[in-house]
C-alpha cells in the first residue's frame, strides 16, 4: 500500500477511523533530517504493513494538524491507536 500522505481532508478516514495503529511522520520538504529519516519510514511501512499504517504530514501544508499535535520540531513521529496517542 505504501506510505500515505495525510492532510486535513483525509486525516479522519486514514487515521482516526483505523483499527490498526498509525505511525505518523511530521516533516517538511526543506528539512534535512526529515529527508534522512524518510527511507527508514518507508522500510518500516514495508516490513510492518500488515500490522500498522504509516502516514506523513507535511507541516508546512497542514499547519493546523501540526498544531493540534503540538509539534514543536521536525521530524516528529507519533503513534495513534483508537484515536489515542501512544505517543512520540
Amino acid at each position: 500500500m505504501g506510505v500515505i500522505i495525510l492532510n486535513d481532508e483525509n486525516f479522519e478516514k486514514e487515521v482516526l477511523k483505523q483499527e490498526k495503529k498509525v505511525l505518523i511522520d511530521f516533516y517538511a520538504d526543506w528539512c534535512g533530517p526529515c529527508k534522512m529519516q524518510s527511507p527508514i519510514i518507508d522500510s518500516v511501512e514495508e516490513e510492518l504493513a500488515d500490522s500498522i499504517k504509516v502516514g506523513k504530514i507535511n507541516v508546512d501544508d497542514n499547519p493546523e494538524l501540526a498544531s493540534n499535535f503540538e509539534i514543536m520540531s521536525i521530524p516528529t513521529l507519533i503513534i495513534i491507536k483508537n484515536k489515542e496517542h501512544l505517543y512520540n
